[in-house]
């Protein structure tokens, strides 16, 4: 049966990361969601239903893949915030045909659906799949591991680290190249690819859970990292870093000063002193020297994090910060617990800038305007160039879609 990986009712949940990326395009452990939902499903076709402004980009990234294109056959939908366990084919049943929904507290995880009931649902024109749609259908409960928000993606990490280290380490042999000066705990959790330098001084300890490192990664001297811990290919970790538990870093990363329990996507830096814990950064994104974040209240109660316009009790009492695509900070900036920073937006200045920072944000504590479009993708050009990348016509037209689409979120702050 033909696979739908899809975004649900609940998609903003997930802002700001999702203005620029499906949901299950987010990273958690080693891998994205929908990397472990394929994987689960080696030789099914595979449809990935997107927004409509999104497609361009997913189509790119994933081209051996339909992207909001279904042929004439029954399909099993697949919720894109799911975590995909191993065994998730025997959960859904795979085998059996009938029309069915798989509930796993509350949440609509999958729904196998016949091509007369897709095209009853109108889902193939969607934006996105409401899975209300399906409450005709019959049930079955299952246990299914979900992310509702972006700080579940944070704290399932360091599993989710584990279990992708089991599944990319199986038959494989970690890089017999010595190193110098170099300290390994437990060097038979410790996987590292090609091609990777390691300076002495450097400490890997894996006695609290394993550490994954690709091909052109660089470590430079003294820096300290506990597992679980992974880190992407051509990445660096800059001199005396110490990252603690459950960090994944994507690649072509700098990352330096102290992190713990925090997912980085690719082509972001924070490669300076400085404290980020209990976060969620996306791509493109820049921490000026000293940014640091608070991820506990002074009192130890549980962090509220403005979430689409509405203030989420998190029920956590660590929450860091949570970052849009290419967004920058100045030197010695400071965020609250539980901030949340749009997509391109620039803090600077003295004292916490707001807890919400609406993408395109351009100011901090003392005062806040809309950051102008035109300068937003001068800059991204800028960016795009340093790393060898091409600002394409479709990277500009996805500026200026999101531009519009928050617009209103900065004009009823004034901006």
């Amino acid at each position: 049966m033909p696979i739908c990986i899809f975004e649900d009712e609940h998609y903003l949940n997930f802002e700001p990361l999702i203005y620029s990326r499906p949901v299950f395009d987010l990273i958690c452990g080693m891998t994205t969601l929908k990397e472990k939902i394929i994987r689960v499903f080696p030789k099914e076709k595979i449809v990935l239903k997107c927004r409509t402004y999104l497609e361009p980009f997913v189509k790119a990234e994933n081209p051996k893949l339909k992207v909001n294109h279904f042929d004439k056959d029954d399909y099993l939908f697949i919720n894109g915030r799911i975590i995909a366990s191993y065994n998730l084919k025997n959960i859904l049943k795979i085998k059996s045909s009938k029309e069915k929904v798989f509930i796993s507290d509350g949440v609509v995880v999958a729904a196998k659906l016949s091509r007369k009931k897709i095209d009853e649902l109108i889902l193939a024109k969607a934006e996105v799949i409401d899975t209300k749609l399906f409450s005709s259908l019959p049930t079955e409960e299952v246990e299914v591991e979900f992310a509702n928000y972006l700080w579940d993606l944070v704290y399932l990490n360091g599993k989710e680290i584990q279990n992708d280290f089991k599944i990319s380490t199986k038959g494989k042999s970690s890089a017999k190249k010595k190193y110098a000066g170099v300290n390994f705990v437990n060097k038979k959790n410790i996987f590292i690819s090609k091609d990777v330098e390691i300076k002495p001084g450097v400490v890997l300890d894996a006695s609290t859970g394993p550490i994954f490192i690709e091909k052109n990664v660089a470590i430079f001297p003294n820096a300290v990292i506990q597992g679980p811990f992974y880190i992407g290919e051509s990445s660096k970790i800059k001199s005396c870093a110490t990252i603690y538990p459950n960090v994944s870093i994507g690649k072509v990363c700098k990352v330096g000063g102290e992190v713990e329990d925090t997912i980085i996507h690719p082509y972001s830096n924070k490669q300076h002193s400085g404290f980020l814990g209990h976060s969620y950064l996306g791509s493109w994104i820049n921490l000026g020297a000293d940014t640091n974040n608070s991820d506990l209240q002074n009192n130890y109660g549980t962090i509220k994090v403005q979430v689409n316009g509405r203030h989420i009790d998190s029920g956590k009492q660590f929450v860091g910060l949570m970052m849009g695509d290419h967004s920058k900070t100045a030197i010695n900036t400071m965020f609250n617990t539980g901030t949340v920073v749009g997509f391109s937006s620039n803090v600077f200045g003295a004292g916490f800038p707001p807890k919400y920072i609406p993408s395109f944000g351009w100011g901090g504590a003392e005062s806040m305007k809309e950051y102008k479009l035109a300068k937003a993708i001068e800059t991204a050009k800028a960016v795009f160039a340093r790393r060898d990348k091409n600002f394409s016509t479709d990277d500009e037209k996805l500026f200026e879609y999101i531009f519009n689409l928050t617009k209103e979120d900065r004009t009823k702050r004034g901006y």
